[in-house]
């Protein structure tokens, strides 16, 4: 899961949030007199709550609404104890992780491992090269899942037509700590916040010299891995250039049209000696 920065909920586990059918806020239908007729006009919903659940890691949101400033355009979005967390508006480094974590290793027929599901763009860039057999990701909340399931993510239709996909449950950052069980030769990790800024403290061990050593031992040769962030992190950088052949950072900018700021998150690709 990806950018801002999520704040566990006071009072949060007392809660009792099941699962239900969207809730669509949307104005009603408005009347309009005039001396001839009465013309209505219904008005599209601007919000709705597709699903709303207590996780381990806080209050997980799924909802979609109309931009104001964009009538028309309909987005989805994730918050994480109601900050917000990650939207289909903006997807270009999501997307481009996969792109530049391909883009390092030469092979064809190559084996994905991502991490993270979120609203599904880096699996589905994955996806759209065929050099690429197998793609396997791997969520931490089983929510989030469910809503690939159920349609409710963007990506969700080309998701589940495509074959050599498989979403399964499970904390990446556990699988990567062990021992492997099969080796792949791409990693893609869009999780934490940034290497200094995980959203659980268990992650840390990830972006260290000895964690990253043992991320290498489930990649094939020449395997390479890939680290989304939204800030850079030339410590990070220079972990991974202590474990890996070769280290690329790429820095991706976007302009973010609804505040007019310039944004731009970090992407981390590192290859194993092959």
């Amino acid at each position: 899961m990806s950018e801002a920065v999520a704040r566990r909920a006071q009072g949060a586990k007392n809660r009792d949030y099941t699962r239900h059918p969207p809730l669509s806020l949307s104005r009603p239908p408005v009347l309009y007199s005039t001396a001839s007729a009465k013309k209505e006009i219904s008005l599209s919903p601007l919000f709705e709550i597709l699903d709303h659940q207590d996780t381990p890691l806080g209050e997980l949101c799924l909802r979609r609404r109309e931009l104001l400033s964009r009538p028309g355009v309909i987005i989805t979005e994730v918050t994480l104890d109601q900050g917000f967390l990650m939207s289909s508006y903006h997807t270009e480094s999501e997307r481009r992780l996969a792109e530049f974590g391909l883009g390092l290793h030469p092979g064809d027929e190559l084996s994905v491992l991502v991490g993270g599901l979120g609203l599904g763009y880096t699996a589905e860039a994955a996806l759209a090269s065929d050099r690429v057999a197998r793609v396997e990701v791997l969520e931490l909340l089983e929510p989030v899942i469910a809503w690939l399931e159920r349609g409710w993510l963007p990506t969700g239709d080309a998701l589940a037509s495509d074959k050599r996909l498989e979403v399964s449950q499970g904390d990446v950052y556990a699988r990567l700590l062990g021992p492997p069980r099969q080796t792949v030769d791409v990693i893609l990790i869009d999780v934490d916040h940034a290497p200094d800024e995980p959203l659980d403290s268990a992650s840390a061990a990830f972006y260290t010299r000895e964690g990253l050593a043992a991320v290498a031992e489930h990649l094939n040769p020449g395997g390479v891995l890939g680290v989304w962030s939204t800030d850079p992190s030339p410590a990070f950088e220079a972990t991974l250039a202590a474990v890996f052949e070769c280290v690329e950072v790429e820095v991706v900018h976007w302009w973010n049209d609804l505040i007019d700021v310039d944004k731009e998150d970090t992407l981390f690709a590192a290859r194993k000696a092959g």
